[in-house]
């Protein structure tokens, strides 16, 4: 069988390196031969404009180069085909370091030292152990999973929240909108991995923030959001800051990307920004997943990590 044309549709991306790799076994172009290009069997994509894939009427399955698959079903004319997100070691592992990072830094006091660092004050605060600090981890796919290893191998007491019972040994698992409350009063550090859906739009609000634990040897609450921007409301963060409901935040992902420079996220002395990295996309690993992929299912085998549509992940 000829193998399959693929469309490289990636927007604030270059496509480049990615159009390179991929063009190694297969044709790859950025646009269609016109409207109904019958020659494209499958789609690459990152926040490809609307309506540019219902009209190819051999597209077979579309590939997310990202682990969030909601940038593709924004587009309302998406045509019904398997939806593929990425799972890759290299991705994991990226991700399992942002969250480690982040939860040591704030465990460590690590805002703290470099505020003294500026201001050239030699004092050394009282160090909890890990085993006072409870960590929650909010979505227990994948990448959840692999950080909650980490952490716990740590000494960390780990929860786990999802939408549906995702058991994990060693982790103390909570499921649905019953277990959310429960969670969030067990869990001094809130680590937010959730896929964005219509449920989740926004959850990370002032509501939810004022349910994690109170006590503890942090002395006060942490959130770390390295899952999608609209999970949580910028302003709920601020505020919530603002009226000592959470000690610090980092925070990887914004509901406006790029972070706008008037956003007050960026001068907050209690915020830590990254921009998006806690785990990049490298197409030398993820492009030779993709054509794995795309050579079995043209032999008839059924393609790996489809997305529930009905879940949205």
């Amino acid at each position: 069988m000829e193998k399959g044309r693929i469309l490289l549709a990636l927007t604030g991306i270059h496509p480049l390196r990615w159009r390179e790799l991929l063009s190694a076994e297969r044709e790859v172009v950025l646009e269609p031969n016109g409207a109904g290009d019958p020659s494209i069997t499958y789609a690459v994509v990152w926040k490809q404009r609307p309506n540019l894939l219902s009209s190819l009427p051999n597209l077979r399955a579309i590939f997310s180069i990202g682990a969030g698959v909601d940038h593709i079903f924004a587009d309302p004319t998406l045509p019904d085909v398997p939806v593929v997100k990425v799972v890759a070691d290299n991705l994991t592992q990226y991700m399992t370091e942002y969250v480690v990072w982040r939860v040591l830094d704030h465990h460590r006091q690590g805002m703290l030292y470099r505020a003294q660092q500026q201001k050239k004050i030699w004092h050394e605060p009282q160090q909890r152990p890990a085993g006072d600090i409870s960590v929650g981890i909010m979505g227990l796919g994948t990448l959840g999973r692999a950080a909650a290893s980490v952490l716990l191998s740590l000494g960390f007491p780990v929860n786990g929240w999802s939408r549906s019972d995702r058991p994990m040994q060693g982790v103390s698992t909570y499921a649905g909108e019953a277990g959310l409350i429960p969670f969030l009063n067990a869990t001094d550090i809130l680590v937010v991995l959730l896929p964005l859906t219509p449920q989740t739009h926004g959850i990370i609000n002032h509501g939810v923030l004022k349910e994690l634990r109170k006590r503890n040897g942090l002395g006060g609450s942490v959130l770390i959001n390295a899952g999608r921007g609209r999970l949580q409301k910028d302003a709920d963060i601020l505020r919530a800051l603002d009226d000592g409901t959470l000690k610090e935040v980092s925070l990887d992902v914004f509901e406006v990307e790029p972070l706008p420079k008037t956003n007050p996220l960026w001068s907050h002395p209690k915020v830590f920004v990254t921009p998006h990295a806690a785990a990049t996309s490298d197409p030398v690993h993820l492009a030779p997943i993709m054509l794995r992929q795309m050579d079995a299912f043209e032999r008839g085998e059924a393609l790996e990590n489809v997305v529930d549509r009905n879940a949205g992940y």
